[in-house]
């Protein structure tokens, strides 16, 4: 909870997470907002809140489950999504994405289709996928609906997931990228990278943060450390001083 209260208060105003009790702790990122509002008049409405559906293959089935995992996908996803409604104190998400592909394309579709009931209702207002790395799932959904947000892992260990980002870039479906710094552990002994830092006296993960924004990527950071934040959050407003970054041009 407090790493999300500092997060905020340092300049962030997005907060992706999951109703995935395995790794997340939706109801300390709702008890979160609840402090920024009541103590620091930081309202709903000033931040993007993001969270995802977890089929049960992502699941720890020893901890609390959002939904019956006997029930129909369908109804999964929509006790799911009520479950991140209560645990977040909102009425309304800004974006829900399916935190996987379906194990077949007919049931990913069947969760496609429950996301855009959701977005009709105005419960969701984007919807999207994550961990999707096959053009072709991205095709076939976006014949029923535009798939709006894609939030995969961006790093070198998977050739920066080309294929996908160009898709994205093609249909003007915006691109988050998890791994961005950890994944990618020679972007920031690239000399590059070491050189644009150097020029514009700032630290090599913001060089990689930028070209990253530049390249129309939105980093996601996971970082713990309160400086780290303030870094991460000054990247928006950095112009380099010249133009040195078509080294850095990798997707």
């Amino acid at each position: 909870m407090d790493l999300v209260v500092k997060a905020v208060l340092n300049g962030f105003r997005a907060i992706d997470s999951a109703c995935q009790p395995k790794h997340y702790r939706e109801d300390l990122v709702g008890e979160a907002l609840v402090q920024l509002q009541e103590k620091h008049n930081i309202k709903r409405e000033d931040l993007f809140l993001q969270t995802k559906y977890t089929p049960i293959s992502g699941q720890d089935q020893s901890k609390p489950l959002p939904y019956d995992p006997s029930d129909s996908i369908s109804k999964q996803i929509q006790a799911s999504c009520k479950k991140s409604l209560s645990n977040l104190h909102t009425t309304y998400l800004d974006s829900y994405i399916l935190h996987s592909p379906l194990p077949t394309i007919e049931q990913t579709l069947e969760a496609w289709n429950t996301l855009m009931e959701l977005q009709d209702e105005g419960t969701v207002r984007l919807i999207g996928v994550s961990n999707t790395y096959d053009v072709r799932i991205l095709q076939v959904l976006q014949k029923a609906r535009k798939v709006q947000v894609v939030q995969n892992r961006w790093y070198e260990g998977n050739d920066w997931d080309q294929k996908v980002f160009n898709y994205c870039r093609e249909f003007g479906i915006m691109y988050q990228s998890f791994w961005t710094l950890s994944g990618s552990p020679s972007l920031l002994t690239h000399p590059a990278v070491l050189e644009l830092a150097n020029t514009s006296n700032l630290m090599a993960a913001q060089v990689v943060y930028k070209v990253a924004q530049i390249e129309g990527v939105i980093p996601l950071s996971g970082t713990t450390n309160e400086v780290h934040m303030c870094e991460g959050v000054l990247v928006e407003d950095v112009a380099f001083a010249s133009d040195g970054t078509e080294e850095l041009c990798i997707v």
